[in-house]
């Protein structure tokens, strides 16, 4: 009887040689899953202890920037900030939060990580356009009418409020209408819309009624606003007036299409 074949021979030897080839990438593409999921999971572990449980990202600089009135250590001392802690744990949220309830003269505050080890603090602070006169002092009042903080001095370049309505006439029937409160609204928006030279050289906001408010400046001129209404254009048509008539001791723009000026 003949033996085997030269091609039989091959392919018994094909055979005892080992598993088939997909049985060997499926056994490799297993080993190199396990490999993969291994080394995902130590840097996982890694990037946790670098973040928490190292020494290298910590707080270590609390930088403030941005204070006029306040000082960076009064930011610092409101905004609490958890020096030692881990970078990634604080919360900047609120940080700013309490920093604009800590300190209403922090109009704006912006929190940031400082990468490696520092947490900034940029604050922008509230900027008076008024005083409101009380017992314990001047309130000192932004455009929006946020009173923020009570000094004991006046400041010099804010304008002082004045409500003066008599027992009658149009100030009397105008103050029962409004109330003070209204009325304190408006001279609020009238002081926030001055042009700067202006706001700086006024001493009084005299309030007599609603439409009848007149602004008292250090050198002893006045300028008759009327009411709040049409701000912009007042402050226009004064800046314009001002200029030209320079020697006038009382401008009068409450029809701001209609300026007036008079005196020497």
């Amino acid at each position: 009887m003949a033996g085997p074949t030269t091609r039989q021979r091959g392919e018994r030897q094909q055979e005892s040689s080992g598993p088939p080839l997909a049985r060997r990438l499926g056994r490799l593409r297993l080993r190199t899953i396990v490999i993969l999921a291994v080394a995902v999971v130590l840097v996982g572990a890694g990037s946790v202890w670098v973040l928490y449980g190292s020494s290298w990202l910590r707080v270590t600089r609390v930088p403030v920037s941005g204070t006029r009135v306040l000082t960076p250590a009064e930011v610092r001392a409101a905004a609490a900030v958890p020096v030692g802690a881990p970078m990634v744990s604080v919360d900047t949220g609120g940080i700013a939060a309490r920093l604009r309830r800590e300190l209403p003269r922090i109009d704006t505050v912006e929190v940031t990580r400082s990468w490696p080890h520092g947490i900034e603090l940029k604050v922008a602070e509230r900027t008076p356009v008024l005083l409101i006169r009380t017992g314990r002092g001047f309130v000192e009042v932004d455009r929006e009418g946020v009173r923020f903080a009570t000094v004991p001095q006046p400041l010099k370049g804010v304008p002082l409020l004045r409500i003066s309505a008599s027992g009658t006439g149009p100030s009397a029937a105008s103050l029962r209408r409004f109330g003070t409160g209204r009325l304190t609204r408006e001279a609020v928006r009238i002081a926030g819309d001055l042009p700067r030279p202006v706001g700086s050289l006024t001493r009084t906001v005299l309030v007599r009624s609603y439409d009848d408010v007149e602004l008292e400046l250090a050198d002893g001129r006045t300028v008759a606003w009327g009411s709040a209404e049409n701000g912009r254009a007042k402050a226009r048509s004064l800046t314009a007036l001002m200029k030209a008539a320079s020697g006038a001791r009382h401008f009068d723009v409450s029809v701001p299409t209609a300026p007036a000026s008079s005196g020497s």
